[in-house]
């Protein structure tokens, strides 16, 4: 019997259901191209992180694990092939319902008199100078390409009938990739035409006249490299030089993908590849005229309002007259983002910077927005003489760049920057204020699951705790003193912080569950996150499905537990929700025989956050909130709509299809949440027609 699913595979699932929602004639419009580029900028971010890992572990093994690693890449490739044909089939559906709605994404090739002028004049007065043809040929070494860029290799026939080769960047990092063009004489019609196109259509003229040209084609490729960073050990002074390098060589990796228009030479192909020194192990896929369609999570909003979905006003909380830490000593507050709005976070740490009575502030930057409101506040708060200190993590992967830059501002301005534990992430999403009042300490402090980044706070579903328990707050400024100090041991009253007591916390809860299914009595355990590969954890969820404990998983991305197997797992149920928002939040819920204890956490249950990053898992006391947490809870277990079982073998069908009556949960959610915040009494949403 087969316990596991590769956890590569697993992620290839949820990658499925992304495409599943561009592929859903009831998404709106606009929104299914958003879902392609979606989908296309997971697949890259796939190969330059899990399918590296893969191959490096295939080039390091040998014997029967070297043999696993190799079928292992194999069916990665026949999936991602299969998926690929799919996605073709998808983009020209999406573009046939576009063109049956008067907007047209059109090639070089369909352009009018009028439109071509148009289109020569923008090349040459806005794309031409962008461009920096190098050319190829068996003999010179490739230029360093970047994998976050596409390419053209052009094959060129010159007036003597010699063929040279070339290759140029496009350059859609600095221009946007879809330009709107006037329509043709006397239609109502939207038209846009790809950047590529426009360049495909003026190709000769990036040669700026230095070759007699007889013909010119272009076919599109990209890289994907292997994304890991390499460190060396500790953190010191010189951690950013040592990050920068270590991105510098990101670039010069080995490529682990390359994706070309299927009708490029074989020569052209074979030259390429070779001179990126691309082995058995890597990944070539053969694909359709355009690559980079991650592009297509900017497509334009066109066309009436119904092609993208309503936009969602945040509930403000209210705080009824008094300041911030007013209302959190009345009562903890928790917040559920969209729904809610983050700048409850951005006025916390506004109001910290400029109240008298705060002497510090510590906060945990895994991702922060370019134009960061957080850290705008942290830099008042030092204008103020507030002791501000920031843990900038400079390995948030592909985010490192970023993270570099701020920490060098924050520094700037007088923050105590300080970069983690060596050889730890630190991946918690914390904050600890010190406030004076009437002579004694008080600590006022933020848990939550996602990072603390207004941009991404507008699509990510997270859970904010703010409260001012004191023992929860002496924890997380013990947090910040590990991380300061980690030759450091605490003891943690209330939380459970990974690499140390995370793991065992979530064992002993099992454990107590399954205890209480031994003694015949009713066991639960209810467990909501991104991620569930850590085999330990699944193991001890496959010992509770044994001893009949009931067991609902909710898990948005890789999931290695089979549910549903008889023998293994007849008690556990898992599904998976993809919709318009992301799902972020970990809540973790057990029974423990009618005294149910309620947690959120900012890890998921990997390996890599129990045991190798500070994370930070905090129980939930107030009754209204594990109301709150149960709630949401079971609205989405019951969701027909957008959940798809995670049984046979994550074959991604709609899961609760028994069900007459359509619960959507994010929708449902929405509605609940506004009602909840009028009323004192939490109540279940009525199931609706969705």
């Amino acid at each position: 019997m087969v316990n596991y699913v590769d956890k590569e595979l697993s992620w290839l699932s949820f990658n499925e259901r992304v495409l599943q929602e561009a592929e859903n004639p009831s998404t709106p419009l606009v929104q299914r191209v958003r879902f392609l580029g979606i989908y296309s900028s997971n697949r890259d971010e796939f190969y330059r992180v899990r399918v590296a890992d893969v191959r490096r572990l295939a080039n390091l093994t040998s014997g029967g694990k070297k043999q696993q690693y190799d079928d292992l890449l194999n069916r990665i490739n026949q999936r991602v092939l299969k998926m690929q044909k799919r996605f073709d089939d998808c983009y020209r559906q999406i573009m046939q319902d576009l063109a049956s709605n008067h907007i047209y994404l059109i090639d070089e090739t369909q352009l009018t008199e009028a439109q071509l002028a148009y289109v020569v004049d923008y090349f040459n007065h806005h794309i031409v100078n962008y461009l920096d043809p190098f050319f190829i040929d068996e003999f010179a070494e490739l230029p360093t390409l970047n994998d976050a860029s596409i390419y053209f290799a052009v094959e060129l026939r010159l007036s003597d009938d010699s063929m040279r080769y070339a290759a140029v960047a496009i350059p859609s990092n600095r221009l946007p990739r879809f330009i709107k063009i006037p329509p043709r004489k006397g239609k109502r019609e939207t038209v846009f035409i790809v950047l590529d196109n426009i360049i495909r259509t003026c190709l000769r003229s990036i040669f700026r006249g230095l070759l007699d040209i007889q013909s010119a084609q272009a076919y599109t490729f990209k890289i994907s490299r292997d994304a890991e960073l390499e460190l060396g050990e500790g953190i010191t002074q010189n951690h950013i030089d040592r990050v920068s390098s270590s991105l510098r060589r990101r670039n010069q990796a080995d490529a682990v993908r390359f994706v070309h228009d299927r009708a490029m030479p074989d020569e052209l192909v074979g030259m390429i590849t070779r001179k990126l020194k691309m082995g058995k192990y890597d990944s070539y896929t053969p694909g359709g005229r355009y690559h980079n369609a991650k592009d297509f999570i900017s497509f334009p909003n066109v066309g009436p309002a119904r092609f993208l979905y309503p936009p969602l006003k945040p509930i403000k909380f209210q705080t009824h007259g008094r300041d911030i830490f007013q209302a959190i000593q009345v009562r903890d507050i928790m917040l559920y983002y969209p729904y809610h709005d983050f700048h409850t976070v951005i006025d916390l740490l506004c109001t910290a910077a400029i109240d008298p009575q705060v002497k510090s502030i510590h906060i945990s930057l895994y991702r922060v927005a370019s134009d960061s409101l957080v850290a705008a506040a942290l830099i008042n708060a030092v204008r103020n003489r507030k002791e501000v200190t920031a843990v900038v993590e400079l390995q948030a992967r592909f985010d490192e760049q970023a993270n570099i830059s701020w920490a060098q501002k924050l520094t700037a301005a007088g923050v105590n920057v300080i970069f983690g534990v060596p050889g730890l992430k630190v991946h918690s999403k914390i904050i600890s204020i010190v406030r004076q009042e009437a002579g004694t300490t008080r600590y006022y402090s933020h848990v939550g699951t996602g990072n603390f980044n207004e941009k991404t706070a507008n699509l990510y579903c997270d859970i904010s705790l703010f409260t001012a328990n004191q023992e929860i707050g002496r924890d997380i400024a013990n947090v910040f003193d590990f991380i300061k100090h980690n030759y450091k041991r605490h003891h943690f009253k209330r939380i459970s912080v990974s690499p140390y007591n995370n793991r065992p916390t979530l064992v002993d809860a099992i454990d107590r569950e399954i205890g209480w299914a031994r003694q015949g009595k009713a066991a639960k355990i209810q467990l909501k996150c991104n991620n569930l590969v850590d085999t330990e954890v699944v193991n001890k969820l496959y010992e509770a499905s044994a001893a009949g404990v009931e067991v609902q998983l909710i898990i948005r991305s890789m999931c290695t537990l089979i549910p549903e197997q008889p023998g293994l797992s007849e008690n556990i149920k898992a599904i998976s929700i993809v919709d318009k928002y992301l799902e972020h939040a970990r809540i973790y819920i057990f029974r423990n025989d009618g005294n149910p204890e309620y947690l959120i956490s900012s890890a998921d249950l990997m390996t890599r956050n129990l045991d190798y990053r500070v994370e930070v898992t905090c129980p939930i006391y107030d009754p209204g909130h594990q109301d709150f947490l149960q709630q949401l809870f079971d609205i989405q277990w019951r969701d027909n709509v957008k959940a798809r079982s995670l049984a046979n073998g994550q074959s991604n069908q709609l899961a609760n299809q028994e069900r007459k009556r359509k619960v959507r949960s994010q929708d449902a959610l929405k509605g609940f949440i506004a009602r909840q915040n009028y009323q004192n009494e939490v109540q279940m949403p009525e199931e609706t027609d969705g």
